[in-house]
C-alpha cells in the first residue's frame, strides 16, 4: 500500500534501509523509483556518507526499478 499510495501522491522515489523491501514486493509494478541504502545500520552515522552517492542516483531512478545506494 505505501508504493501505491505513495505514487499516487505525486512521489517519483522512495528511499529506504529495507533490504528485504524487493523480496516482499514485486517492485518492478511499482510506478516510483525505489532507492535502497546500503549501510551497517540506518543511524544517521551511517547513512551521512551516502547522500553524496544517493543525490546522484535520484535523476537516474525510474518507476519499478531498484537502485542500490553505497559507498
Amino acid at each position: 500500500d505505501l508504493l501505491r499510495v505513495a505514487a499516487g501522491a505525486g512521489f517519483e522515489v522512495l528511499v529506504t534501509a529495507d533490504r528485504n523491501l524487493q523480496f516482499q514486493q514485486n517492485l518492478s509494478l511499482a510506478q516510483l523509483g525505489i532507492i535502497l541504502l546500503v549501510a551497517p545500520s540506518n543511524a544517521l552515522e551511517d547513512l551521512r556518507p551516502l547522500v553524496p552517492n544517493l543525490l546522484a542516483a535520484i535523476p537516474k531512478s525510474r518507476p519499478g526499478q531498484l537502485l542500490r545506494v553505497e559507498l
